[in-house]
C-alpha cells in the first residue's frame, strides 16, 4: 500500500495529512489561509522539517489572487506571512529557509514591477501567486529529487549493516515523499536486503511507534518496536548495526539538532561501536549557525508529557521539561548523508569544503 503524501497543493488549497491521527486515520486538513497552515505547523498535523518547508512555501500563497493589487499593501502581506510562519516552529532550520527563498522570488517580482512602472496592472496578487507558485513547485520537487539521492548515496550502507535503528520519523511522512533516514532503508529493502528496523516508540509524542511504524509496515520493511529506553539493551544484544536518523538543523561545525532523545542513541552508539549517521537534505545544513548551542530548542507544552495520547499519565500539577530536541555534538557523527553524498565526520572543515566544492 502507497505511504499517503504529507503535503498536497490542489485548486488553490493547501491539503495536509493530519499526522496526530495517524495511524488510525487518514485524514486531510483543508487549509485555505495561512493562519490554518500556522496552527497545522504547530499542532504537529505537519512535521518533520523539509515538509513544514514545502507546506510555509504553500502557505505563502494561499489567498494572495484576492490580495490588494497596491503593490505596497501586497509587498506587506507577504512579509507579514513570512515572519508569522517562521515564528511557527524555530528549530526545523528548512522552514526558514523555504520562506526565505519564497521571500527572494517574490522581491523579484515587486523589483520588476517597480523597474518597469507598473508592468502589471491589475490582478496584481493572481500574477504574484503564479510566482511564488513556481517556485513552491520547485521547493517540492527538489526536495522529492534530494530524497531520492540520499537513498541512492546511502542504500549501501544498509546493505552493509542491515539491522538498523531509527528514531522519531525521517520517512515519507516528513518530506515530500520516500523519507531522508528511511530513504536507504527503502531502497535497500527494495533491492533485495534482508532489512530489519529497530523502532524507537519517541515520547513522548510517539512518532516513531505512530508514523514510522506504520510507514515501514506499509513498505513491506521488517521491523520491531521498542521503547525508547530498550535502545541500550538491544545493542548490547548485539541486535542493532547500524543506526540513521533525520535532523532539523545541522550547524556549520556539523553539530546536529533532531528529535528528543537523538543523542542518547548517539552516545549509545560510541560505546557500542556502531556507526550513527545523520541523514538530511542540504538545505538542513545552516552554516550560519556556528554550533549546536546556537541552535533554539523549541519547548512544547507541559501537556504532551502529562499525557499519553490525551489520556492523564502524570499528576496534573507536576512541573514539566519538554524540549522537542537535543543536539548531538559532531564528534559523535559517524557522518552525514546528504543528497550530494556523505559527510564523513563532519566539521568546520568538511562542511565549508562540502560547500566550496558542490560535492
Amino acid at each position: 500500500m502507497e505511504i499517503p503524501r504529507s503535503v498536497v497543493f490542489e485548486g488553490g488549497v493547501l491539503r495536509i495529512l493530519d499526522q496526530r491521527l495517524l495511524p488510525g486515520k487518514e485524514v486531510y486538513l483543508e487549509c485555505t489561509s495561512v493562519t490554518q497552515v500556522i496552527e497545522a505547523i504547530r499542532e504537529l498535523s505537519v512535521r518533520g522539517a523539509p515538509a513544514i518547508g514545502i507546506a510555509a512555501a504553500y502557505a505563502m500563497i494561499l489567498g494572495l489572487e484576492s490580495s490588494s493589487d497596491d503593490q505596497s499593501g501586497l509587498r506587506d502581506e507577504v512579509l507579514s506571512r513570512a515572519s508569522q510562519l517562521k515564528a511557527a516552529r524555530p528549530t526545523a532550520v528548512n522552514l526558514c529557509w523555504a520562506v526565505d527563498r519564497m521571500l527572494v522570488n517574490a522581491e523579484s517580482f515587486f523589483d520588476l514591477q517597480r523597474q518597469k512602472a507598473g508592468l502589471i496592472s491589475g490582478q496584481m496578487g493572481q500574477h504574484l501567486a503564479s510566482v511564488l507558485m513556481d517556485a513552491a513547485d520547485s521547493i517540492y520537487e527538489e526536495d522529492r529529487e534530494a530524497c531520492q539521492a540520499i537513498g541512492e548515496n546511502a542504500w549501501h550502507l544498509v546493505e552493509r549493516y542491515p539491522q538498523v535503528l531509527t528514531h522519531c520519523n525521517a520517512g515519507s511522512l516528513a518530506v515530500s515523499e520516500f523519507g531522508t533516514a528511511l530513504a536507504p532503508i527503502y531502497l535497500a529493502n527494495q533491492r533485495g536486503v534482508p532489512v530489519h528496523v529497530y523502532v524507537d516508540e519517541t515520547r513522548p509524542l510517539l512518532q516513531g511507534s505512530r508514523l514510522t511504524a506504520f510507514e515501514l509496515g506499509r513498505q513491506g520493511v521488517d521491523c520491531t518496536l521498542i521503547s525508547d529506553n530498550m535502545a541500550a539493551h538491544v545493542m548490547a544484544l548485539g541486535r542493532v548495526d547500524l543506526v540513521i536518523v533525520g535532523a532539523d538543523r545541522v550547524a556549520a561545525n556539523g553539530d546536529a539538532a533532531n528529535k528528543i532523545g537523538t543523542l542518547n542513541l548517539a552516545i549509545l552508539c560510541r560505546h557500542f561501536n556502531i556507526p550513527f549517521y545523520v541523514a538530511c537534505p542540504c538545505s538542513t545544513i545552516d552554516l550560519n549557525t556556528e554550533t549546536g548551542s546556537d541552535i533554539e530548542i523549541e519547548e512544547r507544552a507541559a501537556e504532551e508529557v502529562r499525557q499519553v495520547l490525551g489520556q492523564p499519565s502524570a499528576p496534573d500539577d507536576v512541573a514539566v521539561f519538554n524540549p522537542a530536541f537535543d543536539v548531538t555534538p559532531a564528534d559523535l557523527i559517524t557522518g552525514l548523508i546528504t543528497e550530494k553524498g556523505i559527510i564523513d565526520r563532519p566539521s568546520y572543515e568538511q562542511l565549508r569544503i562540502f560547500e566550496l566544492s558542490g560535492a
